[in-house]
């Protein structure tokens, strides 16, 4: 088989540039992260010697990086020996991969994901890389979806179930359109389609986040009653919580995680950093590639590193 640029896989991997791949620490990471990523994307692979669907995407993870030939860069890091940065970063599963450019978080991953889903994410930061059918099918469905067709986003997810019985993004996009459509039942069915030792990957984990969040939104009251409490006493911190839930019932995204950021700012310790932990599971609900965790991510890394 041969790459996009001609050469067979081992040639092409000899001829990659030297350095594309490195380990990092918590001291090294503004320099090999931050600083590296003004020339080009940079790639943080969050692994723990542990986890065994790291031990899956590393090789390849690395394969794909060598093959882009310089395009991007692949930053590894032990969360055992190094958990100060992924804990500031949100990053409760792993493996999570987060792309940093021009010094700030852009896009991410969880979970040990096909080569061709991994070439995908890179092609979106660098260009093309290489086809990948399945991922396409993944990546229209899920264009289907933003454009308000889940007919034919259920029909991708399908089709691409036929092919990969234990695609995990299908079956979680899937149980996301239930979602979304209210039926938090249907969800958890589709859910359990998931093989009993996949269950709990993290590509999966979003959508029972997001369903965590359908319920307790219920609970709570309406938004402009929440708004109101909040323009009265804006110090006061558990009205501005309920309100940021409220507002991502009703899809405001950027507006909840503004209310969640204000409370990191004006007290990072209130309810034992309740505020940052709810921010990380909104991330997590929406998934790594959705606009409003790409952006809270950028303000909670500036707040966090500033």
């Amino acid at each position: 088989m041969f790459g996009s640029n001609g050469l067979a896989p081992k040639q092409a991997e000899a001829q990659a540039p030297e350095g594309l791949v490195r380990d990092t620490t918590t001291q090294g990471f503004r320099q090999d992260v931050i600083a590296e990523s003004m020339q080009q994307p940079v790639l943080v692979d969050f692994w723990a010697p542990w986890c065994g669907p790291c031990k899956q995407l590393t090789p390849v993870i690395e394969k794909v990086v060598k093959a882009a030939g310089g395009k991007v860069k692949l930053v590894k890091m032990n969360i055992d020996e190094h958990p100060q940065i992924p804990g500031q970063l949100g990053i409760q599963s792993i493996p999570a991969v987060i792309a940093f450019q021009r010094g700030q978080p852009v896009d991410g991953f969880m979970g040990a994901v096909p080569e061709s889903q991994i070439k995908q994410f890179i092609e979106r930061l660098v260009g093309p890389l290489g086809p990948g059918a399945t991922a396409e099918m993944i990546l229209a469905a899920q264009g289907a979806a933003e454009a308000g067709d889940p007919a034919s986003a259920m029909d991708l997810y399908a089709a691409v179930l036929t092919q990969e019985p234990e695609n995990l993004s299908a079956i979680a996009g899937m149980a996301k359109l239930q979602l979304d459509m209210g039926d938090i039942e249907a969800a958890r069915q589709i859910l359990a389609l998931a093989p009993a030792d996949k269950a709990q990957d993290a590509a999966l984990a979003g959508v029972r986040a997001a369903i965590d969040l359908a319920e307790q939104a219920a609970a709570l009251g309406d938004v402009a009653g929440l708004a109101r409490a909040v323009e009265a006493n804006p110090k006061d911190h558990q009205a501005r919580f309920d309100l940021a839930l409220a507002l991502n019932a009703h899809q405001r995204r950027e507006e909840a995680v503004d209310q969640l950021i204000a409370i990191i700012r004006a007290d990072r310790a209130w309810m034992e950093d309740g505020a940052r932990k709810q921010l990380v599971q909104f991330f997590e609900a929406w998934g790594p590639m959705d606009d409003a965790a790409i952006s809270g991510r950028r303000k909670l890394s500036a707040l966090l590193f500033s």
